[in-house]
């Protein structure tokens, strides 16, 4: 029997397998006792201009809503066209690494923001982000 797997899904499988990420145990029970007010926000499709406006309006309205988690889907660059122009650096348009640093580089939202961190696997892995908010006074 032949095989008819194209050289890109062969490329795309052996990433897959050098990542870092691991799928998690759905047999394992989490043991955590927090519990968030979450919303989330997907950005696929959005330019990084409309991504950067819709998460600091977003982020604005979940603090005065009382959530406390917020998660933002940026996808992790894997469909970005910015390899085929030469004059904009490959990472410069990737919704991944210009929104955190857009939330990072503004300090009114800051003031709202009580941390930052990678999303688990579950809620998008490398393509997704966290956003705990302080507590509205």
């Amino acid at each position: 029997m032949t095989s008819n797997i194209s050289d890109k899904d062969q490329k795309d499988w052996e990433n897959f397998l050098e990542q870092k990420e691991k799928l998690p145990n759905k047999d394992l029970e989490k043991k955590e006792n927090k519990f968030y007010i979450t919303k989330s926000l997907d950005l696929h499709g959005y330019t990084l201009d409309e991504a950067n406006k819709k998460v600091e309006s977003f982020i604005i309205d979940c603090f005065d809503q009382k959530v406390s988690k917020v998660i933002i889907v940026t996808g992790k660059g894997l469909h970005s066209q910015n390899d085929k122009d030469p004059y904009i650096s490959k990472k410069f348009g990737i919704l991944k690494n210009s929104v955190p640093d857009f939330i990072k580089s503004n300090p009114s939202l800051m003031s709202k923001i009580k941390s930052i961190a990678n999303a688990e696997i579950e809620d998008g892995g490398s393509g997704a982000f966290y956003i705990f908010l302080k507590k509205k006074l």
